[in-house]
Order: C-alpha cells, then structure tokens, then sequence
C-alpha cells in the first residue's frame, strides 16, 4: 500500500522533534552522493584560506570593505 507523500509529511510533522531529525538524518545517509564542486568553488576557497594562513593576504573589516565599496561608487 502506497501512502500518498501529503499523507506521509502530514504523518512525519506529528511526529516529536527528535524523531524527525532521526528519520531526516536516516534519508540523508541513504542518498546516493551527488553534489559536485564543478565549479571549483571548495579548491578556491581552501586557496584562499591557505593565502591567508600563511601570511600572503590580509583581511579587512566590513566597515573597512564598506568604506572601499562606497569611495568606488563616488
């Protein structure tokens, strides 16, 4: 017997706050691996994380970033 998915969320909404985070946690592990870094987005970031580990880059405040922002725009 198949349960309609409206059926089964009504059902899993009733259920207590720790259940639901088992069974959330238990569809996740279950799912085939599928997200992908195609855009090279995590091997940018962990560059620019090192840059700035080893001293090669600095940061700067927001209101620093802010200030630079708004002098660009005038």
């Amino acid at each position: 017997m198949a349960i309609a998915m409206d059926e089964l969320t009504s059902i899993v909404m009733k259920l207590p706050d720790e259940q639901r985070t088992r069974l959330v946690a238990n569809l996740l592990a279950s799912l085939p691996t599928v997200l992908t870094d195609q855009d090279e987005g995590i091997a940018e970031a962990l560059r620019r994380d090192a840059e700035l580990n080893d001293g090669i880059q600095q940061t700067i405040s927001l209101d620093d970033l802010d200030a630079a922002i708004n002098n660009r725009r005038r």
